[in-house]
C-alpha cells in the first residue's frame, strides 16, 4: 500500500470478497422472489447477509433454484 495508490486485496481478501458479494446476491434475489422492491432489498440485504446462517442461506438458494 502507498499513499494515493490503487488498494488491492490478498487471495485471501479478494475470496473473502467474492464470498460476501455472493451472500448479498442470494439474500437480494430472494427477497425480490418476495415481491420486495429492489431498493428495499438491496437496503435490507445489507443488515441480513451479514447475520444469515449459513444453512439459512442454502434453503434461500434452494428455494430459488426451484423455480
Amino acid at each position: 500500500r502507498e499513499p494515493y495508490r490503487a488498494i488491492f486485496l490478498t487471495d485471501a481478501g479478494q475470496d473473502l470478497a467474492e464470498i460476501c458479494r455472493r451472500r448479498h446476491r442470494v439474500v437480494v434475489a430472494f427477497l425480490l422472489s418476495l415481491g420486495i422492491d429492489e431498493e428495499t432489498a438491496e437496503r435490507d440485504a445489507e443488515g441480513i447477509e451479514h447475520h444469515v446462517s449459513g444453512t439459512t442461506l442454502e434453503a434461500f438458494e434452494r428455494r430459488l433454484n426451484q423455480k
